[in-house]
This record gives structure tokens, C-alpha cells and sequence, in this order.
């Protein structure tokens, strides 16, 4: 197993293991209090459980090996996990509001406020520590699932803010209806947490390309390159946590297969030192032949070849 996917597994398991210690001590507090808020809480605590789990299925998957029946690896799996643990979410978000709602008409309100607002801040501490650790290995490897993952337990510091808030306004303060009305807001944040973990996710399957600065950078360490005369038809694509391009190159049509195949060699090896792990296919034309048409017949590095000329 590569440092990378044991660094992701390691969070997955550090996930799993905070959403299971939360999961008890919220049960007891939501039976103790009767908030809405708690259990709003809780239940945002069952789904990052089995979100987690979901995770680590999803990391386990993309770390297996390339095989004859997925030739570019398995790393959609994580995306694939991000997917189900946002459809998880939108679903605890609906059901949620609906029982905010109910409880401000029926003017149920909560009980022993101490409890709650005792277990909301051992919640915090232990998210706390298991955030630090998330944002460590997604540095290290910049995983989907983990990211998403993430995005869940930051949510749960201002959940578990909410439940204190809620407790101390309707226990302390005499304010009737806040719990319902902070489930509302958590219930809201679950569903605006869940569109936004879903753009990546869907980018990454739908094959999204880079974004402009990752192409600029890319294009400026293939440009470097003397021998190249032009490049055009350049796609991009990410799965999990590998980056794959392909793209067409204009050499000298008196280059022999050889050379050809040296100056290939030469563009990969600056190309993997700047972006390690990527996986490239390279197709060398003769200088002035390009088939293609539309956007992919254009030379992206006319522009950058013609200031270089001006400069000399």
C-alpha cells in the first residue's frame, strides 16, 4: 500500500472512530433533553458514521492496482463515496426541517439544557482533533473522500454550537421556540454543505478538465521544451487522486522515430517532476499537419512561442 492511501485510510479509521464515540453520548443526550437541535445533531452524527464507512470503502477501492477491466484505476471510487454520503446528507436535511417545523407548532421544548450543552463540547473537542488530522493527510494527498468527509465534521463545530445556543436560550433565557428554530438553521446548513460537496464530485466523474491555472502551469513547463513547434488537442482529466492529459505535438517532420521518441521521453520526465503521479499520453505530429478541428486544432503555445521570439 502507498504512503498515500495508508495515510487516507488512517483518516477514515480516525473518522470512524470519532462518529462512533459522538453517536453514543449524542443518543444519551437526545433521550435526556428532548431537543430538536440534539437531535438534529445526532442524526448528522449517524450519517457522518456511515459516511465514514462509505469513505473508507471509497479510499480502499481507488487504492487497488490497475486491473484489465479498469486500465485507468479505480479512483472515481472516491468520488462515488462523496456522491452517497451527499445524497445521506440531503436526505437527513429534509427530514430534519420537516421535524423542526413540527416541534414549533406543537411548542415542545427541551430538558436538561446541562446535558446537552456537556456533550456538545466533548463533541467539539474530539471533531477538533480529528480535523487537524484530516487536514494533514488531504495536504498529503488530496483525496475527494477525505476532503468531503472534511466538509462534514467542520459543519458539526457550528452543530454542536447550534445545540449549546439552542439549549442556553430556551433554558437560561426563557426564549420559546429556539430549538426548533436553531434545527431549522442546522437542517438548512446540511442541505447548502451538501450541494457544495457534490460540484466535486461531479466534476470528477463527468471527466471535468483542470482548471485554467493548473493548464497554464502545465503548458508553461511543456513550452520550455526547444524541439516542440506547437501543441494543440490537450485534454485533462482527474480521478481520485491521479491526474491524466493527453495531448498532440508539433515536431520537425525530418525527425527521425527516434528522436521523436527521445524528445517524448525528455517532455514526460520534466512533466512528472512538476506534476508527480500523472499519467500521460503524448502523440508527436510532423510540424503543420494537424487533423483535428474546432478547439482542438488551435496551438496553445503560439502565443507563448511568439512573445519568446519578441523577447530575443
Amino acid at each position: 500500500m502507498s504512503t498515500s492511501h495508508a495515510l487516507n485510510r488512517s483518516a477514515a479509521l480516525a473518522s470512524i472512530s470519532v462518529a462512533l464515540l459522538l453517536v453514543g453520548l449524542k443518543v444519551w443526550a437526545a433521550l435526556s433533553t428532548g431537543s430538536t437541535a440534539m437531535l438534529g445533531s445526532l442524526a448528522d452524527t449517524v450519517l457522518d458514521l456511515v459516511a465514514s464507512l462509505a469513505t473508507l470503502l471509497g479510499v480502499w477501492v481507488a487504492a487497488q492496482p490497475d486491473d484489465e477491466n479498469h486500465r485507468f484505476g479505480h479512483g472515481k471510487a472516491e468520488a462515488l463515496a462523496a456522491m452517497f454520503q451527499v445524497v445521506l446528507i440531503s436526505i437527513s436535511a429534509l427530514s430534519l426541517a420537516f421535524r423542526a417545523v413540527d416541534q414549533w407548532f406543537e411548542g415542545v421544548r427541551p430538558a436538561a439544557a446541562e446535558s446537552g450543552i456537556m456533550v456538545s463540547v466533548i463533541a467539539m473537542a474530539a471533531t477538533l482533533a480529528l480535523l487537524v488530522w484530516q487536514r494533514h493527510v488531504i495536504r498529503k494527498t488530496g483525496s475527494l473522500a477525505i476532503a468531503t468527509d472534511h466538509v462534514h465534521y467542520q459543519s458539526d463545530l457550528l452543530l454542536n454550537l447550534a445545540v449549546i445556543g439552542a439549549l442556553a436560550l430556551d433554558q437560561y433565557a426563557g426564549i420559546p421556540g429556539a430549538d426548533p428554530v436553531f434545527g431549522l438553521g442546522i437542517a438548512l446548513w446540511l442541505g447548502w454543505g451538501a450541494w457544495g460537496a457534490s460540484q466535486q464530485a461531479i466534476e470528477q466523474l463527468m471527466d471535468h478538465e483542470w482548471d485554467d491555472a493548473k493548464k497554464e502551469r502545465f503548458l508553461e513547463v511543456v513550452a520550455r521544451h526547444p524541439e516542440l513547434k506547437g501543441l494543440h488537442d490537450l485534454r485533462t482529466r482527474t480521478s481520485g487522486n491521479r491526474d491524466f492529459v493527453q495531448f498532440h505535438v508539433a515536431v520537425d517532420p525530418h525527425m527521425t522515430v527516434r528522436e521523436a521518441h527521445h524528445v517524448m521521453d525528455d517532455i514526460e520526465a520534466k512533466l512528472a517532476a512538476e506534476f508527480p503521479g500523472i499519467e500521460m499520453l503524448i502523440h508527436p505530429d510532423p510540424e503543420g499537419l494537424v487533423n483535428e478541428t474546432g478547439l482542438a486544432a488551435m496551438d496553445l503555445l503560439a502565443d507563448r512561442q511568439a512573445a519568446h521570439d519578441r523577447s530575443e
